[in-house]
């Protein structure tokens, strides 16, 4: 059986940042390394589910929303992946998109986008603080990336 891609990634090597993990036609998948892999350094559940709904809320209004396929955690509490169609946004554009969702979602002064029974099966779980500080914190990480950047290092 063949690994999947993200098996071949070295995590002890891994540090916080924006990866590019594989292209798939014109479907590009992100790595968005929020912390290091294998410290104990986890996101909590309550972190890893509010920063999806603000994520995935500001990716989904953004000017670029059309090349937004799908962004969601990662099973190993690190981070997230972001899946982009290539074909509409560049590696270039993807940064500068999660540049900006980050700026907006620390900033952020609405409700906690989906926080209601009708429409999430876990909506007490949601906390926009931590949503908005996951925001600021990663929006530091990846202030200054570049495509260069993009490569996972080892």
């Amino acid at each position: 059986m063949e690994r999947i891609a993200s098996f071949t990634v070295d995590h002890t090597k891994l540090r916080p940042g924006m990866y590019l993990s594989r292209r798939d036609g014109t479907v590009v998948t992100y790595d968005l390394r929020f912390t290091v892999p294998n410290t104990g350094d986890l996101l909590s559940n309550a972190q890893l589910h509010s920063a999806e709904h603000l994520f995935a809320t500001l990716l989904r209004n953004s000017a670029q929303k059309d090349a937004v396929i799908y962004f969601g955690p990662m099973g190993c509490q690190t981070g997230f992946y972001l899946l982009v169609d290539g074909a509409r946004l560049d590696d270039a554009g993807v940064i500068a998109l999660m540049q900006e969702v980050c700026r907006q979602g620390a900033a952020y002064t609405g409700e906690m986008p989906g926080k209601s029974a009708v429409e999430c099966g876990n909506y007490r779980n949601l906390d926009l603080a931590l949503a908005k500080e996951l925001c600021a914190a990663y929006g530091e990480i990846i202030r200054d990336w570049s495509v260069e950047k993009l490569q996972y290092q080892g």
